[in-house]
């Protein structure tokens, strides 16, 4: 009996052990994103329909409120990965630093927000804005460049024929607007779609539409960080392409089942309609793999908002090794 005792005493204490060694503590990933926006939903619908479980992954989320703030949790390690504006990782990398954040992952191609107005303009047109004020959010920010690129496309030039303010923090556009700063205000969904429910204002366009295809919000994580956890990246990435799949093949009620845990405080309507309209504009990267291309029209931009002096190497800031690996492995592509 009393070598019994000791005998499950002992199985006890293993079990135990493997309680404080095992999977999940080991395997929680801190993620900052940068706003929390139905533009990510691929993100969302991997939480809440379990893939990142699946795969022994343990998302701890936290909000940024601006690519500058994502990356300053990764830079003093408070966070592994941020989901955050490309740009941020040129101008780190331009900064000279050795252990310095490579992106891994693309979610999205083309800018999510949406151009909110005081009135209805159901013929709007980007070519008869000339003279209006355009709250666009921080300078030097991917939201901030995609719709100054939109403004400069249509021949209006910033501070000659309308008004840019880039001196808003990009988390307090909203309030700043529904204050009585500005013609124009550019939002995410679902706060655009809420914003016009609640009577406050009309969406008039997407800022994505016009500006064109660019890697607009993207995984990131240090140099040392994926170095020393290629399989957690790897069922990171796995996960996130299990949730895009979800949303763009799955009945909208589903998808919208799979979003509503992550927005408690928006209606279903609004979640429907906002992945609607991300939907209509090929907001969502169908593989993590960012193209070269694709990184240089990044630059193009930037330099074209005078927001870059020096260019980056494609091979500097981007690493798609685990990207490809996944796509080969899991999605046959």
């Amino acid at each position: 009996m009393k070598r019994f005792s000791i005998f499950l005493i002992a199985i006890v204490l293993g079990f135990t052990l493997l309680g404080f060694t095992g999977c999940k503590k080991g395997d929680t990933i801190r993620l900052n994103e940068v706003t929390h926006s139905i533009f990510y939903a691929p993100l969302y619908t991997a939480i809440n329909k379990g893939y990142f479980n699946d795969e022994g992954l343990t998302i701890e989320l936290t909000n940024g409120g601006g690519s500058d703030a994502s990356m300053t949790a990764l830079l003093s390690g408070s966070a592994d990965i941020a989901l955050m504006g490309p740009e941020t990782n040129v101008y780190v990398i331009s900064q000279g630093r050795t252990d310095y954040p490579v992106i891994f992952g693309q979610l999205t191609k083309r800018d999510g927000s949406f151009l909110v107005g005081r009135t209805a303009e159901p013929n709007f047109s980007w070519q008869n804005v000339a003279g209006k004020y355009f709250i666009g959010g921080r300078r030097g920010g991917s939201p901030a460049m995609s719709l100054e690129y939109a403004l400069k496309n249509n021949g209006l030039t910033p501070g000659t024929n309308v008004t840019l303010d880039l001196t808003v923090a990009f988390n307090m556009t909203v309030g700043a607007f529904e204050g009585g700063l500005g013609d124009y205000v550019t939002m995410f969904e679902p706060t655009a779609s809420e914003y016009v429910a609640a009577g406050k204002g009309f969406i008039v366009a997407s800022v994505g539409q016009e500006s064109g295809e660019v890697p607009f919000t993207c995984f990131s994580a240090n140099k040392s960080y994926l170095a020393a956890n290629p399989q957690k990246i790897e069922k990171f990435l796995k996960a996130i392409m299990r949730g895009y799949n979800f949303i763009m093949n799955g009945e909208l009620d589903d998808v919208i089942d799979s979003l509503v845990p992550s927005f408690d405080g928006s209606s279903r309507t609004s979640i429907g309609y906002a992945v609607t309209s991300y939907k209509n504009i090929d907001a969502w990267m169908n593989t993590p793999i960012m193209q070269e291309t694709a990184f240089t029209r990044l630059q193009d931009v930037m330099q074209g908002a005078g927001e870059l002096t020096n260019r980056v190497d494609f091979a500097d800031a981007v690493n798609n090794t685990f990207a490809t690996k996944v796509m080969q492995d899991y999605f046959n592509i």
